[in-house]
């Protein structure tokens, strides 16, 4: 099975959800380092749509870009995350199974 990782290797959570995926058995995984190669538009609503969340959800609220998109709607806070990528919640994990945000790590066996 194939399972990739938007990850940010500064990020705990997300080099803990890395190892998880890197020690499950038959799981290819392909690590975008999401800061320096991040999903367009299209992609990040998509990743949201098949994980449930709104892009709310998956925004990272304890940045400072993050505050002044409190009153904002899912199209104006898609295109910050665009614009400034740490603003996007990590890590995303989508395999054949699934799209998890791996808040906490454990999340993403629902998808293995």
């Amino acid at each position: 099975m194939k399972a990739t990782i938007w990850h940010n290797p500064r990020c705990s959570k997300s080099r803990e959800t890395l190892a998880i995926l890197q020690n499950a058995p038959g799981v290819e995984v392909d690590v975008v380092d999401y800061l320096k190669t991040p999903p367009s538009r299209d992609e990040l609503a998509a990743l949201y749509a098949a994980a449930g969340l709104t892009p709310r959800e998956g925004l990272r609220k304890g940045e400072d870009g993050a505050k002044a998109l409190k009153h904002a709607d899912d199209d104006a806070i898609l295109d910050a995350m665009v614009a400034d990528p740490i603003l996007i919640e990590r890590p995303l994990v989508e395999t054949p199974k699934g799209v998890r945000l791996g808040r906490p790590p454990e999340r993403v066996r629902e998808i293995l």
